[in-house]
């Protein structure tokens, strides 16, 4: 079952890629498999900073620092992956819209982090 909530995720991180290459001017996706390879892209990069730096930097942080290394992430990505193109300005506007929109779509993700820190907490 977690293997088909990471599927779904990745599902939902491409068509959010998507709609926000839609409203913004600056970032454009080439299509559902450019979005859906960007937002493999992304979330390694993700790993691999969270990896080296601790949860401190988490690109999916609330924090300005996670906001700072997720536009950083964005921008970077585009170099990897084909039909995808996005301004400086439109990686910091795209990780702005992703982590609103981030903030009304619960994830798997989310619910496991939010166990964690429930039983931190008692």
């Amino acid at each position: 079952m977690q293997f088909l909530g990471h599927v779904v995720r990745f599902i939902v991180a491409a068509l959010v890629l998507m709609f926000v290459g839609w409203i913004l001017p600056n970032f454009s996706v080439g299509g559902f498999w450019s979005a859906l390879l960007l937002a493999l892209v992304i979330a390694l990069f993700g790993w691999i900073v969270e990896g080296i730096f601790g949860k401190r930097i988490n690109p999916f942080g609330r924090g300005i620092v996670g906001f700072i290394v997720s536009a950083l992430i964005i921008w970077v990505a585009q170099f990897i992956v084909g039909g995808v193109s996005v301004t400086l300005i439109g990686a910091i506007l795209a990780a702005l819209v992703i982590g609103i929109i981030d903030l009304f779509i619960p994830t798997p993700f989310d619910a496991a982090r939010n166990k964690d820190r429930d039983r931190a907490k008692a």
